[in-house]
């Protein structure tokens, strides 16, 4: 189906193209090389971190990040949201960990603090933390008793690239941040993810995870020195530290991804102006309109009732379907997780129950494409066919 209105629309443009056209004119070599390298350095400078390391996927980043906490820190719990994209549970399910969930704070659609608080244990081993369709999550409370109480901080800033708190980026606050570079996202690469740290010790782990865990993917002569010395039988271009994977990226992403870095800080000016503009002329009786912006760089249009109310929502879907509009219920990956097959045996059968805010979402929230490219004639006449919604 064509939409009018898609959730993502010109996203990779002419001049990307063209970038990519005169890279693979010369004899360039296509694996990761060269242009990877540049694309972490110039997403370092840009992030305001020491170190980046590029992926095939956030999903990717997220599986590394995990695979980081349990070789620092063994297995145990990690504190995980309730709204959230599969591969920020899978990835601590897929190392062993067990995932605490908690519910959003319905103005951020983030993690509620307080209960990230109630739920640290002994066991805890990090927080995985979601920055939300490109909302801030973090609060000054959280991140000192974090730091007071030595618990990792992992941020996923997929969805929220160039949000900031307290003058700094988003993923500039943790041990580790993940970002994506799908296609929808605020930038993209057609498909690639970023892990970010400043830990120089991360940072050489997340290198050689990347690839099969080869020791040779480091920069340090230090630590490749270390290991060539430990197994001095062992041929030193094939040592391999940690049973890891693949998840290499290629240069022809990068070459992509450079040239849309450069234009990222532009378009997400304009997708907060479009942001603002869609929640002034929403109707605040029908839907919630008072989030905390401050800081954000919004990703999709969240549509969300102020209500539970079946039949505006039912009528919400209608007028979205009858007038071309791609949306996705449920807002970030469909809902509330603890209602997703793959927890079953995982998580007790009515755990969902437990969790009043993100359940609104799931039946209750949408989100609707932004891209810099919408007029504000637009989006006036999206507000006002769903202002017109229910009546």
């Amino acid at each position: 189906m064509a939409f009018k209105w898609p959730l993502m629309k010109n996203n990779i443009t002419v001049e990307d193209r063209n970038a990519l056209i005169e890279f693979l004119k010369e004899d360039n070599i296509l694996t990761q090389s060269q242009n990877v390298r540049e694309f972490e350095k110039e997403w370092s400078e840009w992030l305001g971190v020491k170190y980046s390391v590029f992926v095939n996927s956030g999903a990717s980043a997220n599986l590394l990040s995990i695979a980081v906490i349990k070789h620092l820190f063994g297995t145990g719990e990690i504190i995980v949201p309730t709204l959230t994209w599969v591969s920020d549970i899978a990835s601590p399910l897929n190392y062993g960990f067990k995932p605490i969930f908690v519910d959003i704070n319905p103005k951020t659609l983030g993690m509620d603090e307080q209960q990230v608080l109630q739920k640290i244990s002994p066991d805890t081993r990090a927080v995985f933390l979601t920055h939300v369709l490109g909302f801030n999550a973090l609060s000054k409370p959280l991140l000192d008793e974090l730091r007071d109480r030595n618990i990792p901080l992992i941020e996923d800033v997929c969805e929220s690239h160039g949000a900031s708190f307290m003058g700094r980026k988003l993923g500039t606050f943790g041990l580790m941040s993940n970002f994506s570079f799908y296609y929808a996202h605020h930038m993209t690469s057609i498909e690639g993810g970023m892990i970010c740290t400043d830990d120089e010790t991360v940072y050489h782990m997340l290198r050689m995870l990347r690839s099969h865990g080869l020791v040779r993917e480091v920069d340090s002569e230090r630590v490749r020195d270390f290991y060539k010395d430990s197994y001095p039988d062992t041929n030193p271009e094939f040592l391999f530290a940690y049973p890891a994977f693949n998840v290499r990226s290629t240069e022809l992403n990068a070459v992509i991804a450079r040239n849309q870095l450069k234009r990222l800080d532009e378009n997400n000016a304009k997708r907060e102006k479009n942001f603002h503009y869609f929640l002034a002329n929403l109707d605040p009786d029908k839907y919630r309109t008072d989030y905390k912006t401050e800081g954000s760089v919004n990703y999709g249009f969240v549509l969300i009732l102020k209500n539970a109310d079946d039949k505006l929502c039912n009528d919400v879907m209608d007028t979205l379907i009858n007038n071309g509009i791609e949306f996705r219920r449920g807002t970030t990956g469909g809902g509330n997780q603890l209602r997703q097959p793959y927890l079953e045996g995982i998580v007790p059968r009515d755990e969902y129950k437990n969790y009043t805010e993100v359940e609104h979402i799931h039946f209750y929230g949408f989100y609707i494409g932004n891209y810099p490219e919408l007029e504000e004639k637009k989006i006036l006449w999206l507000c006002e066919l769903l202002n017109q919604a229910g009546d």
